[in-house]
């Protein structure tokens, strides 16, 4: 196949559409994944790719297993080559790596979260920043969660930009969308405490006990939690402040909770 280099073609134009457009990618149930390394994770965790582009210029020298004609292993499925002007108005990132990938939407419910014997979960309601929640996701992905609970969304949770940021990490901590509602009842059915973390709260995030099937609810950069999870928590939780502001970015939040939960389960 030649190499494209029109910035006019339609694959390119419907790229820079799904790139740009969250109903676009809805529709048609796809999302966009940019990097070689991130690739590799979705294909690891069992995506398969619609459609691949690739630019041997910004590559240099990068590839994907499986992604090339001479490859032995993974799906079998030639780029399609671009131009460098052409995989930059495809790309939604600063220094791309020449790799473009189409990938259908995973299809994740609750019901299809698997569960340890103590689950540990996070719950993000209503995050609205891309990099806010794919931050939670990498951090969730090196705390060992089980899953994370993306409640109430304000972003999709497969934004490219969810994913860049995620550093792949959506692909390798198992996730869902879901209301508040649905995440409740499904987390009553379990028997998973509910800890909601707040600046109004009584109990340090530490003197809590974060053993056992827990799942820890962080809110929006700018509410925090609704009044739905503050009512419904079995614990309302604070992380200590002794600045000026009263609260931390979510992603930060979640990060000094996750791992207060991995402390004091590797003690037990």
């Amino acid at each position: 196949m030649p190499e494209i280099t029109s910035l006019q073609n339609p694959r390119i134009k419907y790229i820079v559409k799904l790139r740009d457009d969250r109903r676009q990618r809805q529709r048609d149930g796809v999302m966009l994944v940019e990097g070689a390394y991130e690739i590799e994770l979705a294909i690891a965790g069992g995506m398969r790719p619609r459609e691949v582009f690739f630019c041997a210029e910004l590559a240099a020298g990068k590839s994907v297993p499986g992604l090339d004609p001479s490859s032995g292993s993974g799906p079998r499925l030639e780029p399609v080559t671009v131009s460098r002007p052409v995989f930059e108005k495809m790309s939604h990132r600063e220094g791309p790596d020449g790799w473009l990938a189409v990938f259908p939407v995973p299809h994740r419910t609750l019901d299809l979260l698997p569960l340890s014997a103590a689950p540990l979960l996070v719950l993000a309601q209503s995050v609205e920043k891309p990099g806010n929640l794919g931050a939670i996701l990498r951090t969730a992905d090196a705390a060992g969660v089980d899953g994370v609970l993306v409640c109430d969304p304000r972003v999709d949770l497969y934004n490219p930009n969810v994913v860049r940021a995620s550093r792949g990490t959506l692909f390798t901590v198992p996730a869902a969308e879901t209301t508040s509602a649905e995440a409740l009842a499904w987390l009553r059915a379990k028997g998973i405490r509910v800890l909601a973390a707040t600046p109004q709260a009584e109990t340090l995030h530490f003197e809590a006990d974060l053993r056992g099937p827990l799942c820890l609810a962080v809110g929006a950069e700018d509410e925090g939690l609704s009044d739905f999870w503050l009512q419904n928590a079995d614990l309302q939780i604070k992380i200590p402040m002794a600045g000026k502001v009263n609260s931390l970015n979510v992603s930060a939040s979640a990060a000094i909770l996750l791992y207060e939960a991995v402390r004091q389960r590797l003690g037990e």
